[in-house]
């Protein structure tokens, strides 16, 4: 989503105030203006109160083994024993009461792998919808040889699907949505949204195991802080270092699950950390790319072309792992009846298959 489309409706607002006040013979002060902003702010503000649903959404996805499943076990506060892998999509929800004693939903859904995944995202987001969705896109920086082909095509697919989306929507509804990503912008930084291309929802980015990537070479992080810093500005997200074995890092994950998942007032980034030798912690509209040190126009490919020179990547090939291959025999999913159906279902099979080989056998004697 372009913002010269975000700005279109806008720009139409005020070109009809401007006409206003000239039929009525004055000139518009700034405070009039400000007030009329204030006025529609609020109208739509009250229309979104009218056509929200009451609960959001929140779609995680990204690296393989990175610990998505394991952020989603700490927010429920689930107890890990063996934490099975994600094959496609899982779903999960949490309920809470708000402020007025209003029933709150959060679906929370898991993309186990970005492979083939141009489908499986379509599924959240047109159940739901994107006037109360979410996304945290959680990469390995413990590989930053390897990642930036996660975060391509994780940002890829969400962009696909959301214009696809967007074009059907009714006209409100995408006023909406255009004026709420306009304010998650912010207004620091004005000079920067004609380079910007934004997502219509919010989108976290969180680099993983930041344990490991908190010994690798000063320049690597350099390059690698770098370079997620233009991706996470250039969409209009936000940014977060994250590793399960720091209690405060894990912590701020938690609270901004929550802060997007619930609609909870709180901030949750405490502070801003934009140094490459600690952990990155960057709120939506808070950088820029005067403070990241990138001129001129930006995009997706220029992004990881510079990162690619930084940081050469390697090439992605399918891993053989030592996980098995049919999950009927992975112990991570074991379901004792299911099982024992199944084993039966075998055994009549390997019947079938030992008389089909005999009669074969005995029909080559006889001819």
């Amino acid at each position: 989503m372009r913002l010269p489309q975000i700005f279109h409706s806008l720009h139409k607002r005020l070109q009809k105030m401007f006409e206003k006040n000239q039929e009525d013979g004055g000139t518009p002060s700034i405070q009039d203006i400000a007030g009329r902003l204030a006025e529609e702010q609020q109208r739509l503000r009250q229309k979104e109160a009218t056509t929200m649903p009451k609960e959001r959404t929140v779609l995680i996805l990204g690296s393989k083994c990175v610990g998505k499943t394991t952020a989603i076990n700490k927010f429920f506060d689930r107890e890990e024993h063996t934490t099975r892998p994600t094959l496609a999509l899982e779903y999960s929800y949490a309920r809470r009461l708000g402020n007025g004693k209003t029933p709150q939903v959060m679906n929370v859904w898991e993309l186990g792998s970005l492979e083939n995944a141009d489908q499986l995202l379509e599924v959240p987001m047109r159940t739901h919808g994107l006037h109360q969705f979410a996304v945290f896109i959680m990469l390995d920086l413990s590989q930053p040889q390897r990642f930036w082909t996660d975060l391509e095509c994780a940002y890829k697919g969400l962009k696909d699907t959301a214009q696809q989306m967007m074009e059907s929507l009714s006209p409100e509804l995408r006023e909406i949505i255009e004026q709420r990503t306009l304010e998650r912008l912010g207004q620091q930084n004005k000079e920067d949204l004609g380079n910007q291309e934004p997502l219509p929802f919010p989108v976290v980015i969180v680099g993983g195991k930041y344990d490991i990537f908190a010994g690798l070479d000063p320049a690597v992080r350099k390059h690698t802080c770098r370079c997620l810093r233009s991706m996470a500005h250039l969409i209009g997200g936000a940014l977060l270092f994250y590793s399960q074995r720091m209690p405060k890092l894990a912590k701020v994950l938690k609270d901004t699950i929550c802060h997007l998942g619930f609609g909870s007032p709180a901030q949750p980034f405490r502070s801003q950390v934009t140094d490459f030798n600690e952990p990155l912690c960057i709120w939506f509209g808070t950088d820029s790319w005067s403070k990241i040190g990138d001129t001129g126009a930006q995009s997706v490919e220029r992004i990881g072309a510079t990162f690619g020179v930084e940081v050469p990547q390697l090439q992605l090939e399918k891993k053989k792992t030592q996980d098995t291959s049919d999950p009927a025999k992975d112990p991570g999913f074991k379901e004792s009846l299911i099982d024992e159906m199944r084993a039966q279902k075998n055994e009549e099979l390997a019947g079938i298959m030992r008389d089909v080989l005999l009669r074969g056998k005995f029909e080559s004697v006889q001819n």
